[in-house]
């Protein structure tokens, strides 16, 4: 009955004194130590080290969740948004053929349009198309020509991420933005809303849109496509271009009528591939970022998993130890 009596006072003493530390291993200190670590450290932070692994894992678990459902939203969309862009690809090439493509062409007027998207997470497609941006600008503004350096008139904006980072440096160069473009999907409706826009804010010779190419799911190129306006392809066709062996008949400026549709149409088409493309190649990249992230999530999650169960055994040996050999003392001191 003494030896009883000496165990249970002798736990009860250990019960306390686990308990006061654990309490005061909720400081500061224990979190400075579990930061820099990641392992126990005393006796009395291992209630706390353990109940921070927790709550990090149930963390990660959450994110992991929330990653693989956007993996499967941007697969489902990245479907419908193919079927999509092959249907254009076969409007804007014949005009690319008819037309030509001069991305170097020396004129008095140029505005660009950059496609970003409205949304984050879909990795470096938006800071592509910007870094795009600024090396043409930058190489417009060093050409060795005066009049292919005066050249760059204005940056056209096409979502809210290409927005948020030329506004730091070229918010002067800015003609028009436009956000939230694609929340009812991308349509030829829209494409004309926005080429009446940009007329209205600006005279042109040429446009160039600045876009991502989709390739596939792991790969998009970025693009620059040139649109030259009415009145530089007249002066190509006066010239001896790729126009000279159409004949165009109708009224008396049935050349100039024909060749301002001709412009205008062409824009639209290309930068309605622009959009189509860009959009492909965001849900291709936002696909490849959630799988790559729900793959970290994992890995992150053994690792704390296993870090868990590694304290939680080091605790419960270290208490049965503590518990045996206090009951070892005090049968010593008995006998």
């Amino acid at each position: 009955m003494a030896m009883q009596g000496g165990a249970k006072r002798l736990l009860g003493r250990l019960a306390q004194s686990l308990g006061s530390a654990s309490e005061s291993a909720y400081g500061g200190a224990f979190g400075s130590q579990i930061l820099a670590n990641g392992e126990l450290g005393t006796a009395g932070s291992r209630n706390a080290s353990q109940l921070a692994v927790k709550n990090r894992m149930k963390s990660v678990k959450n994110i992991q969740k929330i990653t693989k459902a956007m993996k499967m939203v941007a697969a489902s969309k990245l479907r419908r948004a193919q079927e999509q862009l092959e249907k254009s690809r076969s409007i804007w090439q014949p005009f690319t053929a008819l037309l030509g493509d001069s991305p170097t062409i020396d004129v008095e007027k140029s505005v660009t349009i950059t496609v970003s998207s409205d949304k984050g997470l879909c990795g470096g497609i938006n800071s592509t198309a910007v870094k795009y941006t600024r090396a043409f600008k930058k190489w417009l503004d060093q050409h060795d020509t005066a009049e292919v350096a005066k050249s760059f008139k204005g940056i056209v904006i096409l979502g809210e991420k290409g927005k948020a980072q030329l506004q730091r440096d070229s918010s002067k160069s800015i003609l028009l933005t436009a956000v939230d473009y694609t929340r009812v999907g991308v349509n030829f409706t829209l494409v004309s809303e926005l080429i009446d826009q940009i007329l209205k804010e600006a005279e042109y010779d040429a446009v160039r849109v600045i876009f991502n190419r989709f390739a596939s799911t792991i790969s998009f190129q970025p693009t620059v496509a040139t649109v030259l306006s009415a009145n530089t392809l007249q002066n190509q066709l006066e010239g001896g271009g790729s126009l000279e062996e159409y004949e165009f008949e109708g009224t008396e400026n049935g050349a100039a009528e024909v060749l301002q549709d001709l412009s205008e149409f062409h824009l639209a088409t290309v930068l309605y591939n622009g959009l189509l493309e860009n959009a492909t190649s965001e849900q291709g990249a936002r696909m490849s970022a959630m799988d790559a992230s729900t793959r970290n999530a994992s890995e992150v999650l053994d690792k704390l998993t296993l870090n868990y169960n590694r304290s939680r055994q080091a605790a419960i040996t270290t208490e049965l130890i503590e518990i045996i050999s206090g009951a070892a003392a005090l049968e010593a001191g008995n006998d």
